[in-house]
């Protein structure tokens, strides 16, 4: 089955909201194969994050990531979706920055911040 990873940042999980993007992934017809409740910690996350090394941001990124706990998830579809699972989540998550992520998209009806995006 064609895959992706998913991440409920500390902050959906702090505001209680993990449940509402389930959900919403469900709508689309997706399933979660597997999900787990964790605090990441500092080495994970900057292998996660390592794109951004050495960007102003870096350090205040990992700090959020591990702050409290977050929902891992892998999230899968359907045998004959293959790519199409990875491009239907990243359009459902919206952009990056919940000021301009569209409508309908979980940082467009939910996001607060750019820093602290949900997923």
């Amino acid at each position: 089955m064609p895959r992706t990873f998913v991440i409920c940042k500390p902050d959906a999980v702090e505001r209680g909201l993990v449940g509402e993007i389930i959900a919403r992934i469900e709508c689309k017809g997706l399933t979660l194969s597997r999900a787990e409740l964790r605090t990441i910690d500092r080495d994970t996350a900057a292998v996660h994050y390592e794109e951004h090394d050495g960007k102003p941001f870096f350090e205040d990124l990992i700090n959020f990531i591990t702050r409290s706990p977050a929902m891992l998830m892998v999230v899968e579809g359907p045998d004959d979706a293959g790519d199409d699972v990875y491009a239907v989540v990243r359009n459902l998550m919206g952009a990056t920055n919940p000021a301009t992520a569209a409508p309908g998209t979980i940082r467009g009806d939910l996001g607060l911040m750019v820093t602290e995006n949900l997923v």
